[in-house]
């Protein structure tokens, strides 16, 4: 996946343009995006979308209400007939969160003669500040586990601050530091680092420009708010043809000397890392439907 974007899921119009969009996966949304008197509406739209979906559409991912709310019981209820791919669970305040809703959605996937641990998970681990101090117990929480991602405004609100963004629009140093330790719990625990959303979504350059960043930095995907911002982030996360010919031809030199620590290519000295990295470039390039 390289883009991910969110939905209401009480608004058919918005859905069917989301099905649309070009977008890798739509989040349909039961939580931020509506009202408490339309989750109910809400989740029969989710369900009834989710049986609906067509091949060649976007992957279907619902964004649940959080473990704390009350709600997620009779969100999972609704929606798990229609098979989700994977659940976001919003405000995830550790492993033992996951842990939670991976038993959630064993007994839901028997209920629905589903295949046992077919439904992942994507966690969006930056919420509160309590999160951050737990990022560390998301690794081997559950193998559901699929992707990670994280959010700056619900834990700008949490913490009481003014705005997370400077007068340059760049995050300022609280978010930042919780974009990095995002990023690296993701990376340990060896799933998708997801990037947050970039809300302001008639500013096409910034958005460009944040992507870019969030790729050097090692994120694989990011999530949007309007379908218009699908273009270009699909753009910035597909590997180039210059990206893939270099990894291309990392992988053929480890390949042809298996034995060797580094090799010299193009004047430069590569690496295992380089191996590891090249080889992600490829599967991503893959990902996105081009011959690797």
């Amino acid at each position: 996946m390289r883009s991910l974007l969110f939905v209401p899921g009480d608004d058919a119009r918005k859905i069917a343009k989301g099905l649309d969009s070009g977008a890798d996966a739509l989040i349909l949304d039961l939580e931020d995006s509506v009202a408490a008197s339309r989750k109910a509406e809400a989740r029969a739209l989710v369900c009834e979308t989710l049986r609906k979906r067509l091949e060649g559409q976007p992957l279907l991912l619902v964004r649940v209400n959080a473990l704390k709310s009350g709600l997620i019981a009779a969100d999972l209820d609704a929606i798990m007939p229609g098979a989700p791919a994977a659940i976001m669970l919003p405000k995830c305040e550790g492993g033992a969160d996951i842990q939670h809703l991976a038993a959630l959605l064993a007994v839901r996937e028997a209920e629905n003669e589903l295949i046992d641990g077919a439904t992942q998970i994507i966690a969006i681990a930056t919420e509160t500040p309590l999160a951050l101090f737990r990022l560390g117990t998301i690794p081997g929480a559950s193998n559901r586990l699929e992707g990670l991602t994280w959010g700056g405004e619900d834990l700008a609100g949490a913490i009481g601050a003014e705005r997370n963004r400077d007068e340059a629009g760049h995050y300022t140093d609280p978010y930042r530091l919780a974009r990095s330790l995002a990023l690296f719990a993701a990376s340990a625990a060896e799933v998708a680092p997801i990037d947050s959303v970039f809300t302001d979504f008639r500013d096409t350059d910034g958005l460009r420009a944040e992507a870019e960043a969030s790729r050097r930095d090692g994120f694989i995907a990011k999530m949007a708010i309007h379908p218009a911002q699908v273009a270009v982030i699909n753009a910035v996360f597909t590997p180039d043809e210059k990206a893939i010919d270099h990894a291309r031809r990392i992988v053929a030199l480890f390949e042809a000397n298996p034995d060797a620590g580094v090799i010299g290519l193009d004047g430069q000295m590569i690496d295992r890392p380089h191996l590891v990295q090249a080889r992600r470039i490829l599967a991503r390039a893959a990902a996105a439907g081009i011959a690797v």
